[in-house]
């Protein structure tokens, strides 16, 4: 019984009073990126754009989009909980409601958000709902929270076009992506940030359906 009340906790989202309260400071993190040294909270050059995704573990997730030309600094951390500055064990429970999240900050001359949503959708499985892959809880759901409304419109139209790939491809596993305007980022510890820089040969879990999403701008 005590197994299967710990898998709920990690597989169903709390409400405000059963969260943990978290803390007011924010937790220490890196300044700057360890692969480019631009700065992590920034400021940013004022003609960049901001993109938050969740792909499962974000360790995997954050290289693969740190090596996309035209992104411009990437960071991991927690978002679409209810907790206040999170610790990675905290959300590892499944008691504050965040996911793991790449933040992207990203040049739209060089690389369009569509052409992000593609990489999403093609480079994890949007359809396991509170997991990926082997990775399980409210901690590893996929998740694209929106910075306004015109990528709120390109996240959904690019969800329905995947989903009808994902058919047309014989997958009739329904996408469980969560897409919402973005709420506070709580950035990760340091030793998460650029984790598989630091450490070349760590876990990365990504694992694509082999389907191509139908984006082509």
């Amino acid at each position: 019984m005590f197994l299967i009340d710990m898998f709920n906790k990690k597989t169903v989202m709390p409400t405000p009073d059963t969260a943990l309260p978290g803390r007011t400071d924010p937790l220490p993190t890196a300044t700057h990126h360890f692969v480019n040294g631009n700065p992590l909270k920034g400021p940013y050059p004022d003609h960049l754009n901001i993109a938050y995704v969740g792909m499962g573990c974000f360790w995997g997730a954050e290289r693969l989009f740190w090596k996309t030309p035209g992104v411009w600094v990437t960071a991991v951390g927690y978002q679409g909980g209810i907790t206040r500055n999170p610790t990675y064990h905290e959300t590892t429970t499944g008691m504050t409601g965040h996911t793991e999240i790449v933040k992207v900050v990203f040049d739209p001359s060089q690389v369009s958000y569509d052409q992000l949503l593609k990489i999403f959708f093609e480079e994890h499985d949007p359809t396991q709902g509170m997991r990926q892959g082997n990775d399980i809880g409210t901690t590893y759901r996929s998740a694209i929270y929106t910075t306004s409304p015109e990528q709120q419109a390109a996240a959904e139209a690019a969800r329905d076009r995947f989903q009808q790939a994902l058919n047309d491809a014989g997958n009739r596993s329904k996408i469980t992506t969560e897409i919402k305007p973005a709420e506070e980022f709580y950035y990760a510890e340091d030793y998460h940030q650029q984790y598989l820089a630091k450490n070349p040969g760590g876990y990365c879990g990504l694992r694509g359906t082999g389907v191509s999403c139908p984006i082509e701008r």
